[in-house]
């Protein structure tokens, strides 16, 4: 049994990504899940993946259900194809796109083949996470509620300066000019 590691990139951000690994006789229904829940996405909306090329050029489409659209081919059905089916070469591409109004793609790259399995793990799983990853509904990441009560709760705009206490760099200009004037007066003495 082949374990297949893929890398999945937030096409906005390439920075922003994640591993996840699958065994090779999973589908991409499976694989379409475990992208939903390592982005924490819901599961409320249409999607499908494409075979691709190393230019990211959109080939054969292996899609969640058949949507009423045109195809030129008739597309795979993620439920009933597995990934190992879809793998032609040691470096595939796939590009997964989520919601089609809202059009969340994803560059899914496969980085590594193992013949070992790791027995304490859940296949498939996410395995490395990097960087904050797209919001479906809004602000997420460094922008939540948590981060909002901070700011409020440390919000110096509202803070009244006690005595003896300044802004910073005031205290040092008011100082300089004192100091100059005092100069300007010694010389003319």
């Amino acid at each position: 049994m082949a374990i297949l590691k893929f890398r999945i990139y937030w096409e906005d951000d390439d920075s922003v990504y994640r591993d996840i690994v699958i065994m090779h006789e999973q589908t991409f229904f499976d694989l379409h899940r475990v992208i939903l829940k390592c982005f924490e996405f819901d599961n409320k909306h249409d999607a499908t993946f494409y075979r691709s090329n190393d230019k990211w050029q959109r080939g054969k489409e292996i899609t969640l259900e058949k949507y009423e659209k045109q195809y030129q081919v008739e597309p795979l059905l993620m439920r009933e194809c597995p990934v190992r089916s879809e793998i032609r070469d040691p470096n595939q591409k796939f590009i997964y796109v989520y919601d089609f109004h809202k059009n969340w793609t994803f560059l899914v790259e496969l980085i590594n083949i193992n013949k070992e399995i790791d027995h304490s793990l859940d296949y498939p799983s996410c395995i490395r996470t990097e960087g904050i990853g797209p919001s479906q509904y809004g602000t997420k990441g460094l922008i939540n509620e948590k981060l909002a009560e901070i700011e409020e709760k440390y919000d110096l705009n509202n803070v009244v300066m006690a005595d003896g206490f300044s802004e910073e760099g005031e205290e040092a200009a008011e100082t300089e000019v004192d100091e100059d004037a005092e100069e300007s007066s010694t010389e003319k003495i």
